[in-house]
């Protein structure tokens, strides 16, 4: 048998050897602090939160005397927008536009959806600008079941909110009566919002009024033909200039990137007749609901994962096929940086836009009250609220 140690001895020999053993760690690099090596970063893998929607189905009167309601949609449809991207946390806006009154059958209930929800708001202003008016009748029970039924609405977390606007009786509909399609879609999650188009204490009120109780929305009557409030600002040229400007950051790709380029010159042509209109469409553009993932590659570079490089060489815009792939990664930074900088004077503009109009109907004695884009802000500022999103106040 060999030899035991003495006791020092043998402390000093396991000293020894738990140093080795500690060199021996550094040298793998299991050592606790290493200057070459950075600690892992854990935040740079976590994934970006993903966003809480918010579903807006607008379901308009199409006939014959609705030509002020679908004129007011199209003025105030940025202003809308643009309350909704207040809201904390930022949601993901989907707006479906369904008409009701006009075109169709008696089969459909004279119901058309003429685009489900997306979160492309251009092509929304496109089909309220496509819109016309035409005698019909207005079934507002079918036209709240096509949309309760019909559209893919999100989670049960989502704000998930169906405006119906018209001016003849809501209980026209035998097919379909309103008081059991409305309770139905609010067993769905669905709010129902009812705007009248006309005075609260005509004799087909009361049922609009019903619709939104049995809904658990809001009802308002709202003067469709004079209720618009739009208050043109010294802001308003530029902001339109602007809006042109972030125009030239977009790099389309993929199939519909042409076509949609196309349509976002159109929507600002729309929009251009109406100053204030432009200039709200302008803060849209700049806002965080103004989301062209799907054929933009500055939107789409944003997405956890993205990679430039695997993005086919046919799909890129037509200046970026020709380049190296380090090219295109700086152009890419390039117009991304272009854009955030444009984006930034349009919300220091349009935040001074917002103090003048304010100012200008405090002093003029303005009233919004009886306005179709009201009524939703409204609605929605309450609903989205209690679907846990926050707004500042007015």
């Amino acid at each position: 048998m060999p030899a035991r140690l003495p006791a020092p001895a043998r402390r000093s020999s396991c000293a020894a050897g738990f140093a080795a053993v500690a060199l021996l760690l550094g040298a793998l690099g299991g050592g606790a602090a290493r200057a070459d090596v950075p600690p892992p970063d854990p935040v740079a893998k976590r994934p970006a939160p993903v966003r809480k929607a918010i579903d807006l189905a607008l379901c308009l009167d199409t006939s014959g005397s609705m030509q002020g309601l679908i004129d007011a949609a199209r003025q105030r449809m940025w202003e809308v927008v643009n309350e909704l991207a207040t809201a904390t946390p930022t949601p993901t806006l989907r707006v479906a536009l369904l008409t009701f009154g006009s075109e169709g059958s008696e089969a459909d209930g004279y119901v058309i959806v003429r685009t489900p929800f997306t979160t492309d708001l251009d092509l929304v202003s496109e089909k309220l600008f496509a819109l016309g008016t035409n005698g019909g009748t207005e079934y507002v029970g079918r036209v709240v079941k096509t949309a309760v039924g019909n559209l893919q609405w999100s989670g049960p977390d989502a704000a998930k909110l169906l405006f119906v606007a018209g001016n003849e009786s809501a209980d026209q509909d035998r097919a379909a009566p309103f008081r059991e399609v409305v309770k139905h879609a609010f067993g769905l999650g669905v709010r129902v919002n009812s705007i009248y188009c006309g005075n609260p204490d005509d004799g087909d009120a009361p049922a609009w009024r019903e619709v939104a109780a049995l809904g658990r929305g809001r009802f308002a009557a709202i003067d469709h033909n004079h209720g618009v409030v739009a208050v043109a600002t010294p802001f308003d040229a530029e902001l339109a200039d602007l809006s042109g400007k972030l125009n030239r950051t977009y790099l389309a790709y993929g199939d519909k990137g042409r076509e949609a380029l196309g349509r976002q010159s159109a929507q600002d042509a729309n929009a251009a007749p109406s100053a204030p209109a432009a200039a709200a469409r302008a803060a849209s553009k700049a806002g965080g609901l103004y989301d062209n993932r799907g054929w933009d590659l500055v939107d789409k570079s944003r997405e956890e994962g993205f990679d430039l490089d695997k993005v086919p060489v046919e799909e890129l815009p037509e200046e970026m096929k020709a380049m190296t792939p380090a090219q295109r990664k700086a152009h890419l930074a390039e117009k991304t940086a272009e854009r955030a900088a444009i984006a930034a004077k349009v919300k220091d503009l349009d935040a001074k836009r917002r103090a003048f109009v304010q100012a200008e109907m405090a002093k003029k004695g303005l009233d919004d009250s009886k306005a179709l884009d009201r009524a939703i802000r409204d609605a929605v500022r309450e609903q989205a609220g209690a679907a846990g999103f926050t707004f500042p106040a007015r």
